[in-house]
C-alpha cells in the first residue's frame, strides 16, 4: 500500500495556535499509512475578482496544485465570532474558484481547538456548509472538538491529554477508512 499524502491546512496564521498543536497532533497519530505535509498560506492575498480575471496569483496556484495532489485534507480551525477566521475563508475562497477547483470529491477531516468549552463547534458546522458547497467528501464521524486546549498541550505544542489524543487519534483511523470509501466510490 502506498503513502496517504495528505495536506494539513490550519486555519490560524498564529505558530503557537492551539490549533496548529492539533493539526501537529493529528499528523503524529496518523496511522502508518498517511504522511502530514502542513501547508501554509499565508501569502495568499485577499480574493479580487479583477485579479482573478487575469489568473491565479502564485500562492493561490500554488496551493491550489498542492491540494489536487492530495489524497486527503485535515482542517484544524479556530473559531473567531462564531464562524470561520476571516482570512482562512478567504483561502477557500480563491481555492473554490474555476471549474477545476480542488476541494471537490476530496476527502476531510475537520478538528478544531479553543480555550473554551465548546471546542470550536460553531466553526466545524459552519466549514461544513463551505466544504458542502465546493463538493468536498467531509467525514462524519467521529468528530473533534477539542475545549479547555490551553489545559491540553503544553508550551511546546504536545497534547499532554490522553483523551484528546484518544479521540484524535481515532478520527486519523476513521479518516484513514474514509479516504478508501471516497476512492472506490470515485
Amino acid at each position: 500500500m502506498s503513502t496517504l499524502d495528505i495536506v494539513g491546512l490550519c486555519g490560524s496564521l498564529r505558530n503557537a495556535s492551539v490549533n496548529r498543536a492539533a493539526l501537529n497532533l493529528a499528523g503524529s497519530l496518523m496511522p502508518a499509512s498517511m504522511q502530514l505535509d502542513v501547508v501554509e498560506w499565508r501569502e495568499v492575498p485577499s480574493f479580487d475578482a479583477d485579479v482573478f480575471a487575469k489568473g491565479y496569483p502564485a500562492p493561490v496556484q500554488a496551493l491550489r496544485e498542492r491540494i489536487a495532489r492530495a489524497d486527503g485534507i485535515v482542517i484544524a480551525t479556530p473559531e473567531y465570532n462564531f464562524s470561520i477566521p476571516g482570512a482562512f475563508k478567504n483561502v477557500i475562497d480563491w481555492l473554490s474558484r474555476g471549474e477545476d477547483q480542488p476541494f471537490a470529491h476530496k476527502p476531510v477531516a475537520l478538528l478544531s481547538a479553543s480555550p473554551g468549552p465548546l471546542g470550536g463547534a460553531r466553526v466545524q458546522y459552519d466549514m461544513r456548509r463551505v466544504m458542502l458547497f465546493v463538493n468536498a467528501m467531509v467525514l462524519v464521524k467521529p468528530e473533534v472538538f477539542i475545549g479547555g486546549a490551553g489545559g491540553k498541550f503544553d508550551a511546546d505544542g504536545n497534547c499532554t491529554d490522553e483523551t484528546t489524543r484518544k479521540f484524535v487519534g481515532d478520527q486519523m483511523k476513521a479518516f484513514e477508512k474514509w479516504i478508501g470509501a471516497v476512492k472506490r466510490m470515485a
